[in-house]
């Protein structure tokens, strides 16, 4: 069995589990659910998210593999969407590629990783898709998460194999206790007079502290312990170690580093990623500076950079 006859619409019934932050599913869903209804009806899906304020929520996704992979297509757009726009005031040059998980069985994921490594590694080679499967079961579970990141097109097409694979296996073996994110408040982060939720690997910006205060009173304030392993602890401390770049304007630089230093290590602090800038490079009116850490750490800081430099932009600024 090939993708050629998934697409040709096998007389099956797939469901497909994803597991996304919570921001990213207010998009999908939309003001007054207006999105989720469009792609409900547009791809004849059944699209089903899971309640409850939690960082993280299931969607389910069930019907025939065409409707499945008509509303998958339709999430994807939706998501690069999402990049492409908050993009418009970013200072990074190149655009992140879309990122996201499917939740599968354990029992599954052995004919998944293929001998040695020859299953994921030819769907990789064949989609253009980054693939990671996860060594560790969800918390309370028996699903690993998968995770997928590249352009909407390879991801369609390495979860059209991932599929293939599935159904080509025996069921999974034993009973699966599916993954269900667990309800939290987000944890709140106090810095420079400025407070923040954290929303998944975002922090949010709060201007309205009074209701950040009660929050805070429900739950322990978010530490910002000694080398950050408070921080860590919520973000994916596992995820693999990766970099960076931003180029920056010089006469910008300053509001970044703070007086003495201390901007620079405040976002160091918070976000639990390495930060380095550049000397400064005769003839050019740039720096260069390199984030090093988790996806989630630098996705943190880069947000913290990016807010410090449109408070400066628009002269609020006050080192």
């Amino acid at each position: 069995m090939d993708t050629g006859v998934i697409e040709g619409g096998l007389n099956v019934t797939l469901t497909i589990r994803l597991l996304m932050h919570g921001k990213e599913v207010g998009s999908i869903i939309g003001k007054k659910g207006e999105s989720v209804k469009k792609m409900r009806e547009e791809s004849g899906a059944r699209i089903n998210i899971s309640e409850g304020n939690c960082p993280e929520r299931i969607i389910t996704l069930a019907g025939p593999t065409t409707a499945i992979f008509k509303a998958f297509s339709m999430i994807i757009e939706k998501l690069e969407e999402d990049i492409s726009s908050s993009m418009t005031n970013s200072t990074a040059t190149s655009q992140p590629p879309v990122t996201l998980r499917i939740v599968v069985p354990a029992s599954q994921c052995g004919s998944l990783i293929g001998k040695g490594g020859c299953k994921i590694k030819e769907i990789r080679e064949s989609t253009g898709a980054q693939v990671q499967v996860a060594g560790d079961m969800l918390p309370n579970s028996t699903e690993r998460a998968i995770t997928i990141a590249g352009t909407p097109q390879s991801i369609i097409e390495c979860v059209k194999q991932i599929c293939v694979v599935m159904l080509e296996v025996s069921p999974p073996k034993g009973v699966t206790i599916p993954y269900r994110p667990k309800p939290s408040g987000s944890p709140v982060i106090f810095a420079g007079g400025q407070a923040y939720a954290v929303q998944g690997q975002h922090a949010i910006p709060q201007p309205d502290l009074t209701k950040l205060h009660q929050l805070a009173m429900q739950q322990s304030p978010f530490p910002i312990a000694p080398n950050n392993q408070g921080f860590q602890a919520g973000m994916d401390a596992s995820a693999q170690t990766g970099s960076h770049e931003l180029t920056i304007p010089n006469d910008l630089i300053g509001c970044i580093i703070g007086r003495q230093g201390a901007k620079i290590n405040e976002i160091r602090q918070m976000s639990g990623a390495q930060i380095k800038i550049a000397n400064p490079v005769e003839g050019s009116s740039d720096r260069q500076v390199t984030i090093t850490g988790s996806p989630a750490s630098i996705s943190l800081a880069e947000y913290l950079i990016n807010a410090r430099l449109s408070s400066e932009a628009t002269g609020l600024a006050a080192n």
